[in-house]
């Protein structure tokens, strides 16, 4: 019995060091694919939304190392300046820029493109990056449910608002990060932002398939202009997203070591970004920078339509 007991103690001593030993080849085995291209961006133009933290953050800096101006646009101006700066010193490049961007709010929305397109005559890359993720039932200042507002209409927005310019800068490119969730969902316009009843996850879960949806409908609207418009699920990462639920931030927690870094969640957007066999490429889905499976909702081209005019709609804008 004494010798049974030793075995089991000796082993729970040793178990953290085969973890740490282990360490980076499990992280290597759950990080996914990773942007291989060596493509350089000197004199583009980058907006990327939520970029002070996260994949958004890890992206910026991938940017903004191969040379383009990057603007960070962010809810949090504190954090968005830190990051800026952070960037700035590790990359070198001193055109990454910190604006204010609420995407809870259209007439921030409205702000930050008004500013941006009097600053500056060209944008070759938006990445639409920024989500909440399982909040309570909220609402934005403009009263849409929080994940559908901030998550769809507001990037929706966002896009139509910037899209000349866009057009101007070709070939140029649009990329929103959705997400696996998108497969458990489905779009029920009688309860579109939770009227009749409410949960966290699904909510979420349609906003990323809106946000599917918009990029396939989008891409049908922009062919022939120069300008593609591709979605992506980044992977299961470790970061602030899930800090509105306390089960998930203990569940990520607990499995940390089996969950994406932000630098390897941002590899998608890098690659739907800067990869060269992708310029031509529109209305596509990627994870682990390859093509992936959408699912049959999100080919629906009837309720794309639909939801790309009930989003004008609620927007109060008319996009030809």
């Amino acid at each position: 019995m004494l010798g049974y007991l030793e075995s089991v103690l000796l082993l729970l001593l040793l178990l953290p060091l085969l973890v740490f030993v282990l360490l980076p080849y499990i992280r290597k085995y759950f990080g996914g694919g990773v942007c291989k291209s060596a493509a350089q961006l000197n004199g583009k133009v980058v907006v990327i939304t939520g970029a002070n933290t996260g994949i958004g953050k890890e992206t910026a800096r991938d940017l903004a190392g191969r040379g383009a101006k990057v603007i960070l646009a962010c809810r949090d101006m504190a954090k968005a300046e830190k990051a800026a700066h952070e960037i700035q010193i590790k990359t070198g490049n001193q055109e990454v820029i910190a604006k204010k961007l609420d995407l809870a709010d259209t007439k921030s929305i409205r702000e930050f493109a008004s500013n941006f397109l009097k600053e500056e005559k060209e944008l070759h890359i938006l990445i639409n990056n920024a989500g909440v993720m399982m909040c309570p039932y909220s609402k934005t200042a403009d009263g849409f449910e929080m994940h559908f507002g901030v998550n769809h209409l507001g990037h929706f927005l966002l896009t139509f608002l910037l899209i000349e310019r866009l057009k101007q800068s070709a070939p140029a490119r649009i990329i929103n990060v959705s997400s696996l969730a998108h497969h458990v969902a489905r779009i029920h316009f009688q309860n579109l932002q939770g009227e009749k009843f409410y949960f966290r996850g699904l909510a979420y879960s349609h906003s990323k398939l809106a946000n599917i949806l918009f990029s396939q409908e989008l891409a049908r609207h922009l062919q022939g202009t120069g300008v593609t418009v591709n979605a992506l699920h980044p992977g299961t990462v470790l970061s602030e997203l899930v800090r509105h639920s306390f089960t998930l931030k203990v569940l990520w927690n607990m499995f940390a070591i089996f969950l994406k870094t932000p630098w390897q969640g941002a590899q998608t957007s890098i690659y739907c970004a800067v990869t060269e066999e992708l310029e031509t490429v529109s209305g596509k889905y990627f994870s682990d920078c390859k093509p992936a499976n959408v699912s049959s909702q999100g080919r629906d081209d009837e309720t794309a339509k639909k939801l790309w005019n009930v989003s004008c709609e609620l927007l109060g804008i008319q996009w030809n």
